[in-house]
């Protein structure tokens, strides 16, 4: 039986997610952005707090935890190699490891990088990715703590899940996204059109997330450093993807 999610927005410019099982009622929060806003939504639903999973440790993930584990009677999953600093955090999680939400099975995938323990949650019956900061749209987090090696080795993890799968991530970032992948890959037919129907959206107030991987494997240059086009606008002919990638999100912090 398909889950049910529920995209709030919050704080700034960050998603809150609801992940609601049918078969159970179990009813998880993909991270702990902001209490209030998490309680108009299940208030909305009519759902029951179940679990929160964890993807990183920033405080725009994490802040809500404390105080809802007060509130609820639920279990706290997260990156064991963060847990010493995600204050509530009942179960570590580390690469490969699956957690449950009544039937519903999702898979941790390890995206170090953004944070060092940052992790993502995969539901391949429903294909649904949520990725927190690792994987934006046109983008990724930027590189707070890791290095370009491992992170681009967990980009490219998540490149290889089906094209179908919906990627749910943390920040409406998709407009400055767009305008920086433009900079560097301009005649990217795949790009282009993205970045028309992300105006299209960002000019009538609507949310550009979820978004289609398959779409972004072709148009995001963060997934696409081991592409010729890439490595020529990055003045590094024949150099090694992670090098490209670095140049990459380097570019990107300076644009």
């Amino acid at each position: 039986m398909p889950v049910i999610i529920h995209t709030y927005p919050c704080l700034s410019d960050n998603y809150g997610y609801l992940l609601h099982d049918q078969a159970t009622g179990a009813t998880a929060a993909i991270d702990a952005p902001d209490k209030n806003a998490m309680l108009e939504a299940l208030e909305l639903r009519g759902w029951n707090l179940t679990d929160i999973f964890v993807t990183h440790h920033h405080f725009d993930h994490t802040d809500a935890i404390v105080p809802l584990k007060k509130q609820f009677d639920i279990k706290v999953s997260g990156p064991a190699a963060e847990a010493d600093k995600i204050a509530g955090l009942d179960v570590k999680l580390s690469d490969n490891d699956t957690v449950e939400l009544g039937q519903t099975q999702l898979k941790v995938i390890a995206t170090p990088g953004h944070t060092l323990g940052h992790i993502c949650f995969f539901d391949s019956d429903n294909k649904n990715l949520f990725s927190g900061d690792a994987l934006f749209s046109l983008g990724c987090g930027r590189m707070f703590e890791g290095t370009p090696g491992p992170m681009w080795d967990g980009l490219k993890r998540l490149r290889e899940l089906p094209d179908e799968t919906l990627v749910h991530c943390g920040h409406e970032y998709s407009a400055a996204n767009a305008a920086f992948a433009l900079s560097i890959d301009p005649r990217n037919n795949a790009l282009t059109t993205r970045a028309q129907n992300i105006t299209l959206l960002r000019r009538n107030h609507q949310a550009t997330v979820p978004f289609v991987l398959g779409e972004d494997k072709r148009a995001n240059p963060f997934l696409r450093a081991d592409k010729p086009d890439i490595a020529q606008a990055m003045h590094l002919m024949g150099a090694a993807p992670q090098t490209i990638f670095a140049a990459v999100r380097k570019a990107k912090d300076d644009f």
